[in-house]
């Protein structure tokens, strides 16, 4: 698992996998803002063929309007990833770890919503694939 995120193998379909983390990610109070098909657009613009590889940019806006009033150029980082892709058949999830990612702005300021975001995802991140 790379220190950056926390990363699984589910025993899901690539599609019910995003079904599965947008309906999750939706009980914790995020949104999803933007849906990257990285696959698609790969092969529309350089004519590879990869297994298929999401990005969903999920915000939970109580928390994006906290580090944006201590941190106004934090949208360069915002929103959190999590992505849903397929390697070797195997559909996996991957979802950022925020306080990986605001240690590098510096901003003590910042760690205890970072914290309290990653413990949303990271709960996210459980339950999809449980039973």
């Amino acid at each position: 698992m790379p220190d950056y995120g926390f990363v699984k193998t589910l025993d899901l379909g690539f599609d019910e996998a995003i079904a599965a983390v947008t309906a999750e990610l939706k009980k914790d109070g995020f949104g999803v803002l933007s849906r990257i098909d990285v696959h698609l657009k790969l092969k529309e613009k350089l004519g590879v063929d990869r297994e298929p590889y999401v990005i969903l940019g999920a915000c939970h806006p109580a928390s994006a309007d906290a580090v944006l009033q201590k941190e106004p150029d934090i949208g360069l980082m915002l929103p959190c990833n999590v992505c849903v892709s397929v390697r070797g058949g195997v559909t996996v999830l991957a979802v950022i770890k925020p306080s990986a990612a605001m240690q590098s702005v510096g901003n003590p300021a910042l760690a205890d919503i970072a914290a309290d975001i990653e413990a949303r995802l990271k709960a996210v991140f459980d339950r999809v694939g449980s039973a």
